[in-house]
C-alpha cells in the first residue's frame, strides 16, 4: 500500500480519534509520504520515531500495535505476566506510557506503573525487584525533542535479545491492524487490581542498592566536603536519583544547573540533550568555572549516559573526558580497588570485563594488567547485559560456584564507548546514576593520594599507552537515505581495503555473515557474535576501524580507533585513518 493509500486509510478509520485526524489534514504531500511510507518497525531493541500521527510515527497507535504484540507473546509464554512500565521527560511519554499500561491490563496482565518520571536503569532494576515478565521503558534517550521511543526489557531486568528478540517482533508485526489492539478504563484497570501505581518504595530499594556497591567509605568521608559537583540532568530524570544518592553518601557541596535542573520534553536549552556533544556542556561550564568546581556531570534524559568533565589543576581548565576515558577510568578505580581490599575471584580469569566491539582496546591491558578476562559483544548495552545473566545461569548450573572454564564468571564491570557504564549488577543496563556515584567516589580515593580524576587519567595512559578513538557519523534521512546506507555498506563489504590510512588491514570482521576473514594469510574464523550489520577493520599497529548503520537513527556511524607513542601521535593516527574510511566509503 502507498503511502497516500495509508494516509487516506487514517482518515477514514473509525479507529483513529478525531484530534489525529485533524492534524493529518495540515501535513504537506512531503509530509505525508515521510509519516506513511513505512510501518516505524519494532526493531530488536523496540521503537524509536520522531513523534506525530501516522505509521512511521510514535503515537498511541504504534505504540498500543507493538504493546498487543507484547501481550500476546507474554501470554503465550506466561500464565498471566507482570510488566513494569517507566518513562522520562520527553513530549508524549506519560500518554504512551499510560496507553501501554492499559493495552497490558486490557488482556489480563498486571502492570507496575511509576507515578511519574523515572531513570531507565531503575526501570531494569524494578522489573527484577517486582519479579517482572517484562518491562517497557518510554524514552528515544539522547535523541533530539521531536523523538520519543518504546524499549522492551524481560524478566533479567535487560533489553530483549535473541531469540525473544525476533519472537517478539514476530508478535507485533503479526497485529495487522488497530482493530486488534484491547484497551481498557484506567479507573476499571485499578478496580480489577491490574494496574498498580509504584514510587517510592522501588526508589528507596534502587538507593539502597547503589549505596551498597561503595568501596572506599573512609575516603568518601575524609574527602566529600572538599569536592565541588556540577550536574546537569539536562531537563531529564536523572536529577532527583542522582542528588539523593550523593546526599547520602556524603557529596554536600552538589550544584545544580538551575536552566536545566526541571523535567522538559523540548529540551530548551540545548539543541541535542546529549551528554556526548560538547555543547550540551555550556550552562554546566559556566556555573563550574563560577563555583571552582572539581567534576562537571550531565546524564542524558533517561539517565543512563553519564558525560564528564573535570579540573585539570596543572592547566586551571576543565578537561573532557570521553566514553572510553571515564568509562576506563571507573573501571581501573573499580577493579584496583577491589585487588586491594582482596575481593577479585582467587582465579583472577574468573573475573569479567564485558565491553563492545567499538570501545577502546585499553580494555584489553587492563585485562591483562590484572589477569582477568575481556568479553567483547556487539554494540549495544543489551548484550552486556545479556552477558550477566549467562554467567549467573552458568554459575547455577555449576553448583553456585565461579568458574570460566564453564562460562561462570563473576561480572566485575561493563562498559560501552557510548558514555555508558555499570557497575554492580542491580540493573542489566548501563546507569547514570551509579556511575556518577562511582566517579564521585574515586574522585575522593584520588584526592587522599593527592590525585585529580585528570591526573589519574594521565596514569593510566603512561600505565597502559595512548589508545585514543574518534567517532564521524553521517546523518541520511527518509527511504532515500535508507537506500544510500545500504549501498555504502554494500561497498565497503564487498571491496574491503589492503590498507586504511598507511595502515595494512590485516583482517575484516564481517558481523552479517558471521565472519572474521585474515587478509594476510586467507584463513577465516567465525566471529562467535550474532548478525548484525557491521563491518570491522584490523589495522596494523593496534589499528582499527568499524563501520554501522544506527539501530536508533538515520545515521551511519565510522569508528576509530589507535595506540600511539604520544596523545599527540595517536589522534595522527586516527585523523588518517579517518579521512581514508570516509573517503572510501564516499563521504
Amino acid at each position: 500500500m502507498s503511502a497516500e493509500q495509508e494516509f487516506i486509510k487514517w482518515l477514514s478509520s473509525d479507529s483513529i480519534d478525531v484530534d489525529t485526524k485533524n492534524a493529518l489534514r495540515f501535513l504537506s504531500a512531503e509530509e505525508v509520504r515521510d509519516a506513511f511510507y513505512k510501518e516505524l518497525s519494532f526493531g530488536t531493541g523496540g521503537l524509536r520515531g520522531v513523534i506525530g500521527a501516522g505509521t512511521n510515527r510514535m503515537n498511541i497507535y504504534t505504540v498500543g500495535k507493538a504493546t498487543q504484540g507484547l501481550a500476546n507473546y507474554i501470554l503465550k509464554h506466561t500464565d498471566h505476566g507482570k510488566v513494569a512500565i517507566a518513562y522520562d521527560s520527553r513530549r508524549m511519554s506519560p500518554e504512551f506510557a499510560l496507553s501501554a499500561a492499559l493495552v497490558l491490563c486490557a488482556n489480563g496482565i498486571e502492570v507496575f506503573l511509576f507515578e511519574s518520571l523515572r531513570p531507565t536503569p531503575e526501570l531494569s532494576f524494578a522489573v527484577r525487584y517486582l519479579h517482572c515478565t517484562a518491562g517497557i521503558v518510554i524514552t528515544a534517550s539522547h535523541n533530539p525533542p521531536e523523538y520519543n521511543g518504546y524499549k522492551v526489557y524481560w524478566e533479567d531486568g535487560a533489553q530483549i535479545t535473541a531469540p525473544r528478540d525476533k519472537e517478539i517482533i514476530a508478535e507485533v508485526n503479526a497485529v495487522l491492524s488497530y482493530e486488534e489492539i484491547q484497551r481498557m478504563d484506567e479507573r476499571e484497570a485499578k478496580m480489577l487490581h491490574r494496574l498498580h501505581v509504584i514510587g517510592e518504595e522501588v526508589d528507596r530499594a534502587y538507593y539502597e542498592e547503589l549505596k551498597k556497591l561503595v568501596l572506599s567509605p573512609e575516603a568518601i568521608s575524609s574527602m566529600a566536603d572538599s569536592i565541588k559537583i556540577v550536574y546537569t540532568p539536562l531537563h531529564g530524570t536523572g536529577n532527583v536519583p542522582v542528588r539523593t544518592v550523593l546526599k547520602e553518601l556524603g557529596f554536600h557541596k552538589v550544584f545544580v544547573v538551575p536552566e536545566q535542573e526541571k523535567p522538559d520534553g523540548r529540551f530548551p536549552t540545548v539543541s541535542y540533550p546529549n551528554p556526548e556533544d560538547p555543547a550540551a556542556f555550556s550552562l554546566a561550564l559556566e556555573l563550574a568555572k563560577r563555583v571552582n568546581a572539581d567534576l562537571v556531570l550531565a546524564t542524558d534524559p533517561d539517565a543512563d549516559r553519564l558525560g564528564v568533565y573535570a579540573k585539570d589543576e596543572k592547566t586551571g581548565e576543565y578537561m573532557s573526558f570521553t566514553g572510553n576515558m571515564s568509562g576506563l577510568l571507573i573501571a581501573e578505580y573499580e577493579i584496583s580497588r577491589r585487588a586491594e581490599l582482596g575481593l577479585l575471584p582467587k582465579n583472577r580469569a574468573d573475573g569479567a570485563l564485558v565491553t563492545t566491539i567499538v570501545s577502546s582496546n585499553m580494555a584489553d591491558a587492563v585485562c591483562k594488567e590484572y589477569g582477568l578476562t575481556k568479553i567483547e559483544t556487539l554494540t549495544g548495552f543489551k548484550y552486556i547485559g545479556e552477558q550477566i545473566k549467562r554467567f549467573e545461569e552458568a554459575k547455577a548450573q555449576n553448583g553456585g560456584k565461579t568458574d570460566s572454564s564453564k562460562g561462570a564468571y563473576e561480572y566485575l564491570f561493563g562498559y560501552e564507548e557510548s558514555y555508558g557504564c555499570l557497575v554492580g549488577t542491580h540493573a542489566r543496563d548501563k546507569d547514570a546514576c551509579v556511575a556518577v556515584m562511582a566517579l564521585s567516589e574515586a574522585a575522593a580515593y584520588y584526592r587522599t593520594k593527592g590525585l585529580t580524576l585528570c591526573d589519574q587519567m594521565r596514569n593510566l595512559y603512561e600505565k597502559y599507552g595512548y589508545y585514543k578513538e574518534a567517532l564521524s557519523f553521517v546523518t541520511l534521512k527518509g527511504e532515500d537515505g535508507a537506500a544510500k546506507i545500504l549501498s555504502m555498506m554494500e561497498g565497503l563489504r564487498t571491496n574491503p581495503p589492503k590498507e586504511i590510512g598507511g595502515f595494512e588491514t590485516l583482517a575484516l570482521r564481517d558481523y552479517q555473515s558471521g565472519v572474521r576473514r585474515d587478509l594476510l594469510e586467507g584463513k577465516e574464523e567465525e566471529t562467535g557474535l550474532p548478525a548484525s550489520n557491521v563491518l570491522y577493520y584490523e589495522l596494523a599497529d593496534e589499528g582499527w576501524c568499524c563501520v554501522r548503520p544506527s539501530g536508533t537513527e538515520p545515521k551511519i556511524k565510522f569508528y576509530f580507533g589507535a595506540k600511539g607513542t604520544s596523545e599527540q601521535d595517536a589522534q595522527d593516527r586516527i585523523k588518517r585513518i579517518e579521512r581514508a574510511l570516509l573517503a572510501l566509503a564516499g563521504v
